[in-house]
């Protein structure tokens, strides 16, 4: 059995949705814990009742310490912060022998257990981001990224997750400041400040916009598709990133198609991530159109409905 866990709000749920139906698709032996941001992703997720899922409350899952603190952060800030605190949660309060982190806007392709079986005696698992040489943001981002973490319940294990956990409670803001970054940056040392520490291999996790660049040919475990947003009702934004058409056509096109089914079964207007446009009719035209030529990757909806 292999245990994971992930966070989200109702304003991600197709995002978390679809990585959930993927790991379903791929996973023979698996369970998902899901900590629900807000009441009202908690209450869907209650009445979907995905089998090998258990929803998680904001309720159960705060402490006092991370409730002191919640006002000092936005509410990205605060998920990034409560991520340690989740995995830790999750194996103290289930007694799992070991939890893998799951971002919500990952994908899987294949069964992520593969990736698990490479760590072979190691109590840490940690993916790199592989940045594309021009896309290079280890400075400020971190080398590794938190995408998809694996920590076994042993000694080794736990004294990272802790460590971990007081860090992003004292310091977890979305800037970059005196060498952290997040809950990220905290990562870079942990070859040489933790024991048992493996660094993922298979270059099949942790596919993204910022590496596809190099491994178009790869096929995927799972990829993350960060920055992906739906502007309007006819739009979609892929991201900054050059990507190549072969990725678009057989990594995006499938995780886009998904999306649409949910968001049509939820309602367009809701949980999906959508970002209405950031202008109105009094606008200039001059800000417009630099807004949409920032991305590359701006496509109209009905490309991914053919």
């Amino acid at each position: 059995m292999h245990h994971y866990c992930t966070l989200f709000d109702s304003n991600y749920l197709t995002r978390g949705i679809a990585m959930l139906e993927s790991l379903h698709k791929h996973s023979q032996n698996y369970h998902l814990y899901i900590l629900a941001f807000d009441d009202l992703a908690y209450h869907t997720l209650i009445e979907l009742a995905y089998p090998h899922v258990t929803v998680i409350s904001m309720h159960k899952f705060e402490d006092p310490t991370l409730l002191s603190i919640k006002p000092t952060r936005t509410r990205g800030e605060y998920c990034w912060t409560c991520t340690p605190s989740l995995i830790l949660y999750c194996i103290e309060t289930y007694r799992l022998s070991h939890c893998t982190y799951l971002d919500a806007d990952l994908y899987f392709y294949a069964d992520p257990s593969i990736l698990i079986h490479e760590m072979k005696g190691a109590s840490i698992l940690i993916t790199r981001h592989r940045y594309t040489p021009r896309y290079n943001q280890e400075k400020t981002s971190g080398i590794y990224c938190v995408q998809f973490m694996t920590f076994y319940s042993d000694q080794r294990g736990m004294k990272a997750l802790r460590w971990w956990r007081e860090r992003c409670i004292e310091w977890c803001y979305a800037r970059f400041e005196n060498g952290k970054f997040g809950d990220q940056k905290y990562l870079d040392d942990w070859m040489t400040r933790f024991e048992g520490v493996h660094v993922l291999q298979h270059l099949g996790g942790g596919l993204a916009p910022w590496n596809i660049q190099q491994f178009s040919h790869i096929s995927p475990i799972f990829y993350h598709f960060h920055h992906l947003k739906f502007i309007g009702e006819d739009k979609i934004d892929l991201g900054p990133y050059f990507l190549p058409p072969l990725s678009i056509q057989t990594i995006y096109a499938p995780y886009i198609k998904h999306l649409l089914i949910l968001r049509q079964k939820f309602g367009s207007n809701n949980f999906d991530g959508r970002s209405t446009p950031p202008w109105t009719w009094k606008t200039p035209l001059r800000y417009i159109k630099r807004k949409l030529q920032k991305s590359y990757n701006l496509f109209k909806i009905q490309k991914f409905q053919d």
